[in-house]
């Protein structure tokens, strides 16, 4: 069957987290006696605030919450673990919101609208609707339509997520395929019956990142970037 819509992982695939978080710390501390690895403060944030509370989450092992929630009980937890001193409740939460304002790889835009001329284009994440809604409108994503794991009170890898996301677009689940730099996402879509393509981030996690997959692993596409992933799919 003719894929008809690619839904897109985003935290990483699509934008760069990491690096946006460190350059809005490093702004954050300007003019401030602040001695931070701003690196290691974004790993500990995405770790301890996101991936291990979702898949908590996604286990069943906790309720349901906002991503928001999340982030910004982690980063009261942070300011005062790197001795933050002197941010005021206006400058937290501003900073919390930097999940909001993420900026994409050089890659994303263009391959986007490249892809959106044959495809439907959407992201399917784990961040809040209105995140990523603020997302999109900061990053100039042209996406056709937002699915957030919000509407389904889920989490990412569960498998029912991939399949509530097919449901609420009107398509066989078939026709879709999950885009991702994160083979735990491709395997939690491929459980669910999805086309996975996967796509390389090296630098993610920053110049020390581990390869996340091989050559040979077994997604219908593996692409370097979107370009790639445009040139592979025909768009």
């Amino acid at each position: 069957m003719r894929v008809h819509a690619l839904l897109f992982d985003v935290f990483g695939t699509v934008v760069d987290w990491r690096g946006s978080v460190v350059r809005a710390g490093q702004r954050l501390g300007r003019g401030r006696p602040w001695d931070i690895d701003w690196g290691e403060f974004a790993d500990l944030w995405r770790r301890e605030g996101y991936l291990e509370p979702t898949a908590q989450i996604a286990r069943g092992e906790r309720p349901w919450e906002r991503v928001d929630v999340l982030h910004r009980r982690k980063l009261d937890e942070l300011v005062v673990r790197f001795g933050l001193a002197g941010l005021s409740e206006a400058e937290t939460g501003d900073f919390n919101q930097v999940w909001r304002r993420l900026d994409p790889w050089p890659d994303v835009v263009q391959g986007l609208h490249r892809l959106r001329k044959r495809f439907l284009v959407a992201p399917l994440s784990n961040g809040d609707f209105a995140l990523l809604t603020n997302m999109a409108k900061h990053a100039g994503l042209p996406w056709d339509c937002i699915v957030s794991t919000e509407l389904f009170k889920r989490f990412k890898p569960d498998p029912q997520v991939y399949r509530d996301a097919v449901d609420l677009l009107g398509l066989d689940i078939n026709a879709t395929m999950m885009v991702s730099a994160h083979p735990r996402d491709l395997e939690g879509a491929r459980s669910a019956g999805r086309r996975a393509a996967y796509i390389d981030r090296p630098l993610e996690f920053g110049p020390a990142s581990r390869p996340k997959t091989t050559p040979g692993s077994p997604y219908e596409v593996s692409a370097a970037d979107l370009a790639d992933l445009a040139d592979k799919l025909g768009a």
